[in-house]
C-alpha cells in the first residue's frame, strides 16, 4: 500500500471516528434538551414524581429547600423557576397555597398543572382555625393517599409524554406495592391488639389519612393554626378537652417547635408521640419512603401503649 493510500485510510477511519463521536454526542444533547422539566411545591412531591419518572425527567423544585410552606411568600425567583417548567405537580388542596399564587401571577396558558389530589377521597379539615368546607390537605402522610397520587401523576405524565408511558406507569405500581407492603407489615405487627379505646388528640391537622387507616380517631386537635401556638384560653380550653375525653395519646410533630406540648404532658400526663409532617428538611428520593416507615413505627407503638394502658 502506498503512502498516499495509507494517509487517506488514516483519515478517513479518523474522520468516521469523530463523525461517531459527533453524533453520539449530539444524540445526548438532543435526550438532555428535549427532557421534560417538572415541577413540584413540596417535598413529598418530589419524592413521588422521581420515584414515576426516574431520569426521564428533570425535577425542579419551585421553592429553595427549608421553608415553611404555611407561611411562605411568594418572591420573584419563584417566577423565574417557574418560567423553566413544561408541568408542575400541585398538592393543590391548601397546603401550597403559596404555589397557586405564583401559577397565577405567571399567566402561563402553556404550562400544565397535574393536581395530585384529584382522585383522593379528601377529610374534613379539623380545629378551630378551618373554615366550614375545609378538607384536610395533609394527604401525603397516608399510604392509601400516597399511592393514589403517585398513580395520578403517573398517569398524567403519560398523556404528555406517551413515548415514557408504561416506563411511568410500571414505576408507579412499584411504588404502590412498596407502601402496600409497609400497611401490611403493621397490620401484620399489630396482629389482634385490642384499641377500641384508644383515644388521641394531635397539635396538627395531619395525621388524619394515616390513622383512618388502622382505625384511630382523632378526637381533637389543639393547635389553632400549623406552626402557631395556642392562647393561654385555648391552651386550657385544650387541657380540659383531653381531661373529659380521656385522650391518652397526643401526637405532635417532629420538626416544629411545640412548646405547649410540655405544659399539656404535665396538666392532663397524656403520652407524647411525634410524627414526621414530610415537609422539612432537603428534597430526596426516598424522603417519603423513609418517613413513612418512621411514622408507622411511631404509630405502631403508640397502639401498643394504648392497648397495654387499656388492660392496666
Amino acid at each position: 500500500m502506498c503512502m498516499k493510500q495509507l494517509k487517506n485510510n488514516t483519515i478517513t477511519k479518523i474522520t468516521t471516528v469523530l463523525t461517531s463521536l459527533v453524533l453520539l454526542f449530539g444524540a445526548a444533547y438532543s435526550q438532555a434538551a428535549e427532557k421534560m422539566k417538572i415541577g413540584i411545591t413540596l417535598q413529598p412531591y418530589y419524592s413521588y414524581v422521581k420515584a414515576v419518572v426516574g431520569d426521564k425527567a428533570e425535577i425542579l423544585p419551585l421553592v429553595d429547600a427549608g421553608f415553611n410552606p404555611h407561611n411562605y411568600q411568594p418572591q420573584p425567583n419563584d417566577l423565574r423557576r417557574l418560567k423553566a417548567m413544561d408541568v408542575i405537580v400541585v398538592n393543590g388542596i391548601g397546603h401550597d397555597d403559596f404555589a397557586l399564587k405564583v401559577i397565577a401571577a405567571a399567566n402561563r396558558d402553556d404550562l400544565i398543572v397535574i393536581e395530585a389530589n384529584k382522585d383522593v377521597p379528601l377529610l374534613p379539615a379539623m380545629g378551630q382555625s378551618v373554615g366550614d368546607g375545609a378538607v384536610n390537605p395533609h394527604t401525603f402522610v397516608g399510604l392509601s393517599t400516597t399511592i393514589q397520587k403517585v398513580y395520578t401523576i403517573a398517569n398524567e405524565l403519560s398523556k404528555l409524554d406517551p413515548e415514557n408511558a408504561r416506563f411511568y406507569r410500571k414505576n408507579a405500581r412499584k411504588y404502590a406495592a412498596h407502601f402496600r407492603k409497609l400497611k401490611h407489615e403493621a397490620m401484620t405487627t399489630l396482629g389482634d391488639l385490642d384499641t377500641s379505646g384508644m383515644v388521641v388528640a394531635t397539635t396538627h391537622n395531619a395525621y388524619g389519612y394515616i390513622l383512618q387507616e388502622f382505625g384511630v380517631d382523632v378526637a381533637a386537635v389543639i393547635e389553632p393554626a400549623h406552626g402557631v401556638e395556642p392562647s393561654a384560653s385555648q391552651l386550657q380550653e385544650t387541657i380540659e378537652k383531653i381531661r373529659q375525653s380521656n385522650i391518652d395519646i397526643l401526637f405532635y410533630e417532629l420538626n416544629m417547635p411545640n412548646r405547649f406540648v410540655d405544659t399539656i404532658e404535665k396538666a392532663t400526663g397524656v403520652q407524647l408521640y411525634r410524627f414526621s409532617h414530610m415537609t422539612h428538611g432537603p428534597y430526596e428520593d426516598e424522603k417519603v419512603e423513609v418517613e413513612m416507615k418512621q411514622n408507622l413505627d411511631t404509630l405502631i407503638e403508640s397502639m401498643k401503649y394504648a392497648a397495654q394502658n387499656k388492660v392496666s
